[in-house]
């Protein structure tokens, strides 16, 4: 069984190989960023629909999306909380795991591993419930985009 070397002794070029991941992501998390400042998703037709609400006229837990995180970028808290409250909870909590991903890559040169089965459990029951209570009609003032 191979172990892996000590941090101290891996050579840059190793330690920024294992971290190109998490930096390609915050180039594509970058980009569409800029494209988001550029097209505002809060006129109609520029980003184009929820294919679940234009179908069903159900809101899913991404419906608002896109103008809560316009709304972020901009510096408007308030009106990212009216588009998705779900969403802007889980900003703080990514941009950490994106951070935590980055600094353990650059420091031990190893790739991150697979999240464990009941994080992704855990998250589809979030998305369910969050969705299902989106289209309650007493909480419709606050949930819905």
């Amino acid at each position: 069984m191979a172990t892996a070397a000590p941090p101290e002794t891996l050579a840059p070029r190793a330690r920024l190989r294992a971290a190109r991941s998490p930096l390609l992501v915050a180039g594509g998390v970058a980009v569409a960023a800029f494209g988001l400042v550029l097209v505002d998703p809060h006129e109609p037709g520029s980003w184009g629909a929820c294919p679940l609400y234009a179908l069903t006229g159900l809101y899913c837990a991404g419906c608002g999306g896109l103008r809560a995180t316009h709304d972020l970028l901009v510096g408007d808290l308030a009106g990212a909380w009216a588009m998705n409250p779900l969403w802007v909870l889980l900003v703080p909590v990514l941009v950490a795991l994106w951070a935590r991903w980055t600094v353990r890559a650059l420091r031990t040169g190893r790739r991150a591993a697979a999240p464990r089965a009941w994080v992704a459990l855990g998250a589809a029951a979030v998305v369910v419930l969050y969705s299902l209570a989106r289209n309650v009609p007493a909480w419709a003032g606050v949930l819905a985009p």
